[in-house]
Parts: C-alpha cells; sequence; structure tokens
C-alpha cells in the first residue's frame, strides 16, 4: 500500500476536503465517501463520481471537513 493510499484512507475517516488530479482535470474540493478495493484496484467514491485511484494524481487532503 502506498503513502497516497494511506492519506486518502485517513481523509474518508476524517472527513476531509480533497482536491486532486483525474485525468488531466484538476478537481477541487470534493467530497471523499469512501474508498472500496474490487480485484487489486481501488476506487473512490465521492458525492457525484466513482475514480480509479491508478488514475488520481496530485492528491492534497484540505483542513476542511464536511
Amino acid at each position: 500500500m502506498n503513502i497516497e493510499l494511506r492519506f486518502l484512507q485517513k481523509a474518508v475517516q476524517d472527513k476531509n476536503y480533497i482536491s486532486f488530479s483525474y485525468q488531466n482535470k484538476k478537481l477541487k474540493k470534493m467530497k471523499p465517501l469512501k474508498l472500496i478495493q474490487k480485484e487489486d484496484q481501488y476506487y473512490l467514491h465521492t458525492l457525484n463520481e466513482v475514480y480509479e485511484f491508478e488514475e488520481i494524481s496530485n492528491i492534497k487532503i484540505l483542513k476542511e471537513k464536511f
């Protein structure tokens, strides 16, 4: 398990907003609801969409909580 995945798990647990890049799009102030593992792949579920962890980069955990 890499460090970015651990930070993301902590953000989900603590209910912190996150910002990240996904397929050359910058997404800001997203609500991470849950992180699920299916067949050695991780998926991040947010309020509106599901993202593959492998495609996520530049993860930033924000101090703001929801």
